[in-house]
């Protein structure tokens, strides 16, 4: 019997995609520089610090220099420093993503999640796309302008950080949960930054009734141009992994591949996010632990990777070190939202859930 057959399984695998995001997204963020940061010197920072194979969230720098090369915030997301979870975009959208749904229901327009930015985001807490596409809103531009007029960063992985919710709502029908993603997205994004956002949603919906996976990237692989550079970079993790190539190896031969689009785009995090959940096979701690190795932009594909595994696993499964010191508390910059528990935000996905099944 399905997640999406028996409403306990559901709400146990809902909670499951928001403890994993929260979690996979704390794990990340101290690293989160890719230029800095790099696949290399993480695992360096692992070796030094005894944290490999790394089984938990990251250890503290042992020396007051190496705090510094870390995001200020790594005070509060190390391990024996978490007293719930610190702010960040990428739950930060997610919340406001489920608002988005409790304000306006399924039939949202762009327009009305650009009203929603202005209403409860603020500006300083958006960055690139957000931040470009925002700025155009409060200068009266109108979708599709707002992702176009002024934005270098129209494919980056904006968008695709804020697809959770349209999976968590739409669990096990991909193609609903891409379209909603994309209403969502062109607001501030084009072309891989939309199919980023389209393949995510797709993903995290195919995780509630898919069996391994696999089957859930390839079922996401549907509801984006196979011709496209990210279903392609998709489809190359894959035959990868398929031929039996280590992961590290993997993501060698893609940096290689996807060289030059930088650290935040899309397509090369795509990667990173496919290699750490195929190569994590299900496994809640491997998965967000690969992912967050495998460098970039760790701590969105921390918090998307953990999503997936979530879903994938359900909130019972998920081990005890990565949800209890969240303790069941959210810090968010969306208005109204700071403090708000984990369990209520996922008790609320829940009803929307339930309303379109």
């Amino acid at each position: 019997m399905s997640a999406v057959d028996t409403e306990p399984g559901l709400a146990d695998r809902i909670l499951g995609g928001w403890l994993g995001r929260i979690a996979g997204n704390m794990l990340g963020k101290p690293v989160e520089q890719g230029e800095v940061w790099t696949r290399d010197r993480i695992d360096r920072y692992l070796r030094r610090t005894g944290a490999l194979p790394l089984t938990d969230y990251l250890p503290e720098p042992p020396t007051e220099s190496e705090g510094l090369q870390l995001r200020p915030e790594w005070r509060s997301c190390v391990r024996g420093r978490i007293h719930g979870s610190c702010r960040d975009d990428d739950i930060d959208y997610a919340i406001l993503g489920l608002t988005l749904l409790e304000t306006h229901g399924f039939a949202f327009s762009t327009e009305q999640v650009g009203d929603l930015w202005l209403l409860r985001l603020p500006y300083l807490q958006t960055f690139t796309a957000e931040r470009a596409a925002y700025r155009n809103l409060a200068n009266g531009l109108r979708p599709p302008l707002t992702a176009t007029y002024d934005n270098p960063y129209q494919e980056w992985i904006g968008a695709l950080i804020r697809a959770d919710i349209h999976g968590w709502t739409s669990p096990g029908a991909p193609r609903r949960a891409a379209s909603l993603a994309r209403r969502d997205a062109v607001l501030s994004h084009t072309g891989n930054g939309v199919y980023g956002a389209m393949w995510a949603a797709a993903l995290i919906s195919a995780a509630f009734t898919a069996v391994t996976v696999r089957e859930a990237v390839e079922e996401a692989l549907t509801v984006i141009p196979a011709s496209s550079r990210l279903a392609r970079t998709v489809r190359r993790v894959c035959c990868l992994h398929e031929a039996g190539l280590a992961w590290e190896d993997t993501l060698t031969t893609l940096d290689e591949e996807t060289a030059g689009l930088g650290w935040i785009h899309t397509v090369p995090n795509a990667a990173v996010l496919t290699a750490g959940l195929l190569y994590g096979d299900g496994d809640f701690t491997r998965t967000v632990a690969l992912t967050v190795r495998g460098g970039l932009d760790t701590d969105s594909n921390g918090a998307t990777a953990g999503s997936v595994a979530g879903v994938l696993c359900g909130a019972a499964a998920v081990p005890d070190q990565w949800k209890d010191p969240l303790q069941d508390t959210v810090r968010s910059a969306v208005f109204g939202f700071d403090g708000v528990r984990i369990s209520e935000l996922a008790e609320r996905t829940l009803r929307l859930a339930r309303a379109e099944a």
